[in-house]
């Protein structure tokens, strides 16, 4: 018996199904935070042997996020930028044109950008704007990179244009536990995120689903968000965990910043609780040190987003990046090995 195994094992994770397969879907709440609890050490190497397990320890998956609609967004989130419900003092714009995003991706590829995303500020996409978004899935695809996007609420027919486009993945987060998601949103609920994954799922489009962590939500909050994602019917292939930006003019502007080490045992957890995912260290890291965000990669973390904007937010400038892979001894990850 391994370590890695007798530790699953105090925590109450060490069924049978699990040491077959690696994947479970039956996580209690409970068996996740006594993981979660684990000491640092014995959680960071269960999660590094895990992640050892399925991906190369060394290849860092690095995207690309464009938004190609900013603001004007009617939903209530209470840590966007983008809602009209707040005074961050962001300008509207309207849906850019098709060529201008696929100049952008080029631009994106030869930077070394594998997956490109492409997020619109909307609640969800009206008929008028599928046409446009269709020619931008299609022209990113024909660069060779692997496609992303989040446009809101999909319903069963808008998945499966996006599918026959042959958008690769579909982003839309779950953003925190069932618990606390009322604090956070109050214009759609908690079985809105879920209809959405289930209709991009039915379509054969896979899923990118993570969440955020610092927006005064408790400890278990945040277990509880994982072990929702960790119990879908399917894991989702790619899981973001973000770390809240506080946005002047939005209701969490002034959020107390989630503690560096806490963060670090969300990834372990995501790790551990969904072994074949690509665990993209997302938004929040201009606010980590280079330490911190070593030990989410050690913690499993394998993706993140690269160029110095996300979406309205500052992100890591490229050459930071960089030279942050070359300490480490990092490489980019490859697109065959991002499935």
């Amino acid at each position: 018996m391994t370590p890695a195994t007798s530790h699953a094992e105090t925590a109450g994770a060490g069924k049978s199904s699990f040491i077959s397969s690696g994947l479970r879907n039956d996580w209690t709440v409970a068996e996740a935070l006594a993981l979660y609890a684990l000491p640092f050490n014995d959680l960071l190497f269960r999660a590094q042997t895990i992640h050892r397990a399925h991906f190369d320890p060394n290849r860092v998956q690095l995207s690309r996020l464009l938004s190609i609609k900013t603001g004007g967004c009617p939903e209530d989130c209470a840590y966007c930028s983008q809602s009209v419900h707040h005074e961050s003092g962001l300008t509207a714009s309207k849906l850019m044109e098709v060529e201008h995003v696929i100049a952008e991706a080029r631009k994106a590829r030869d930077a070394g950008a594998t997956r490109y995303c492409m997020g619109a500020a909307w609640r969800n996409p009206k008929p008028r704007d599928m046409e446009a978004v269709v020619a931008m899935v299609k022209g990113v695809k024909a660069l060779g990179m692997e496609t992303c996007m989040t446009l809101g609420m999909l319903d069963r027919a808008q998945s499966e244009q996006l599918s026959h486009a042959g958008l690769d993945y579909y982003n839309h987060n779950i953003d925190t536990s069932e618990r606390y998601y009322g604090e956070i949103i109050t214009t759609r609920n908690f079985a809105d995120r879920l209809e959405t994954l289930e209709n991009v799922r039915a379509a054969g489009i896979k899923v990118c689903c993570g969440g955020i962590v610092g927006m005064g939500e408790e400890a278990d909050d945040r277990i509880a968000m994982l072990t929702t994602l960790a119990n879908l019917p399917e894991h989702p292939e790619s899981v973001p965990i973000n770390m809240l930006i506080p946005i002047p003019g939005t209701p969490l502007a002034d959020a107390e910043p989630i503690a560096p080490l806490d963060f670090v045992r969300i990834v372990a957890l995501a790790r551990i609780l969904m072994p074949r995912s690509v665990v993209r260290l997302s938004a929040g890291r201009t606010a980590m040190t280079d330490e911190m965000q070593a030990l989410c990669f050690f913690a499993g973390a394998n993706s993140i987003f690269v160029g110095d904007t996300l979406l309205t937010a500052s992100n890591p400038e490229a050459d930071r990046d960089m030279e942050l892979f070359r300490r480490l001894g990092l490489q980019p990850m490859e697109v065959e090995g991002t499935s």
